[in-house]
């Protein structure tokens, strides 16, 4: 890795006291094959999503059993995800002056990929609705979500070479991490 001063990226983790971890952060870029620098940013973002995720079930449930009805709960979901989605990069986009330009294959795609994630909170809020529990459920959807997003992701674009054999591993590993999860998980 190039030392810069124009990204980030998380270098380690420093035990402050007794059940606390700070994770340090250093200037840093990676350098693609090009030879260009690419910002090591994405790694923060990528956390964040997964602490955000990560948190997203249990909320929820407990949501869904505090109104009484899981489509109570979805609607929630629809309007915290219109207030986040809509209002938020609908105005931050017209502040800058770029509110149009949008073309057909963009629009279809981005709206398929929000359908597939609002089913997916709606088989989220099934799932508790019929019996299962954060810790049960969670752990299946994040377990092979990463599976799926990897065939998905080779059908949709082809790897130019034969993927290497540990990708195979990887994915036994996953779902049988998601089933060890679920196996050994603490009783509540």
């Amino acid at each position: 890795m190039c030392v810069s001063s124009h990204s980030f990226r998380p270098s380690g983790f420093a035990r402050q006291s007794p059940g606390t971890i700070a994770i340090t952060v250093s200037h840093a870029t990676s350098v693609t094959n090009k030879g260009k620098n690419k910002s090591m940013l994405w790694i923060l973002f990528a956390l964040g999503a997964a602490m955000f995720w990560g948190m997203y079930g249990p909320i929820l449930h407990k949501g869904q059993v505090q109104l009484g009805n899981p489509l109570k709960a979805l609607l929630c979901v629809g309007f915290a995800y219109f207030l986040v989605g809509v209002l938020i990069p609908g105005g931050a986009l017209a502040r800058a002056g770029q509110l149009g330009g949008f073309n057909g294959p963009g629009i279809l795609n981005a709206s398929i990929g929000g359908a597939l994630g609002a089913l997916g909170a709606i088989c989220i809020i099934w799932a508790f609705r019929n019996g299962g529990v954060p810790n049960y459920v969670m752990p299946v959807v994040f377990g092979l979500a990463p599976v799926v997003n990897v065939a998905v992701s080779m059908i949709s674009h082809p790897p130019k070479e034969t993927p290497n054999p540990l990708l195979w591993l990887g994915y036994v590993l996953a779902v049988a991490g998601a089933a060890m999860v679920l196996y050994f998980k603490p009783a509540a």
